[in-house]
């Protein structure tokens, strides 16, 4: 019994580690709340299946200076290129543990395997959600559709129109909100973090870097005569996305040189949004993919009757407001334009 007692220990430690790391990612890296407060929780959690285990029979069972794996070290063990490796590490870490004393748990203590087996389901969504920080670039590369939400185009609830527009396989959720008070705007734009988390999606704030930071989107969406984007970024997470809207192809040229991350070209098609200015058309979004090496997300006036041009110029991605928010069946109208988008 000595050496299961000696393995559950060796575990919860390396589980309580990479926890530490994994908050201290959230908390001081990333800004936060969500992941900082989850890894805080899944420590607490994680003491408290102590209750049913002896504490004095794992430490007592503790050798460290006969540990033979104290001296053996992989060769990536000791690389770590940045703040995700670092994560990675201690996520997987994490998961490794919580299996060991699952299986382990079964011999001294049964009546809490499955409190473990719930922390271990937890750690998956915790390693979904900081990962997920971290890596906004590598998934918005493989993106296909972005739907814009304003509440005073939605009909109904703004967080069922989006659940719906996310279940018809929408990657990205943009709030976009001009005419509403700063504390509306921030109480709609927790929400959407809180869905968007919840669902894997991402969340770009339009215009407002500060509410942006506030929850921890994933990216800023800027216009034209917005926030520079250098300027912009420094008040955003590390690793989150600045994109900047552009109507000609010196403008899309020019937010490439500022550092955008991806540029959104148009109006493709007329549109009802006000200030978008007149159609650009599908052979100014075939020149800009021709020539720009970001991702480029075209926008405005897209529908699932017009969407197919958009393809046929060579775009896989779509940004698209009113066809889906005021759609009888959001749901099904963002399937249908993503179904075209992904087509060969």
């Amino acid at each position: 019994m000595r050496e299961i007692y000696r393995i559950l220990d060796a575990n919860f430690n390396r589980a309580r580690e990479a926890l530490r790391v994994a908050e201290d990612c959230g908390r001081f890296a990333l800004n936060d709340v969500a992941i900082t407060v989850m890894a805080k929780h899944m420590r607490s959690d994680l003491q408290g299946l102590l209750s049913d285990i002896p504490l004095m029979e794992m430490v007592a069972s503790r050798d460290t200076p006969g540990d033979i794996g104290t001296d053996l070290t992989s060769p990536t063990e000791l690389k770590r290129a940045d703040m995700s490796d670092v994560a990675i590490a201690a996520m997987k870490r994490l998961g490794e543990s919580l299996r060991s004393i699952e299986e382990y748990s079964k011999v001294v203590a049964p009546a809490k395997t499955l409190d473990v087996e719930r922390m271990r389901y937890n750690a998956y969504t915790l390693e979904q959600r900081l990962l997920g920080r971290l890596f906004v670039r590598r998934f918005f590369a493989d993106i296909h559709l972005y739907v814009l939400v304003d509440s005073s185009m939605c009909r109904g609830s703004v967080r069922e129109i989006a659940r719906a527009a996310i279940a018809g396989q929408t990657d990205v959720i943009q709030v976009r909100e001009k005419n509403i008070p700063d504390a509306q705007f921030l109480a709609l734009a927790a929400e959407m973090r809180d869905l968007t988390d919840e669902t894997g999606k991402m969340l770009i704030i339009n215009d407002r870097a500060d509410i942006a930071a506030m929850v921890g989107a994933d990216g800023l969406h800027v216009g034209q005569h917005d926030l520079p984007v250098a300027e912009a970024r420094r008040l955003l997470r590390p690793g989150a996305l600045v994109g900047k809207s552009t109507h000609t192809i010196e403008q899309a040229r020019a937010a490439v040189t500022e550092g955008a991350d991806y540029i959104a070209v148009g109006p493709i098609f007329a549109t009802a949004t006000k200030d978008a200015g007149p159609p650009v058309g599908v052979e100014l979004l075939k020149q800009v993919l021709a020539e720009v090496q970001v991702p480029v997300v075209p926008v405005g006036g897209i529908t699932a009757a017009n969407v197919a041009q958009v393809r046929a110029a060579g775009a896989t991605r779509a940004a698209v407001c009113s066809s889906v928010i005021k759609a009888d069946n959001p749901r099904a109208a963002a399937q249908q334009i993503r179904d075209t988008l992904t087509q060969a």
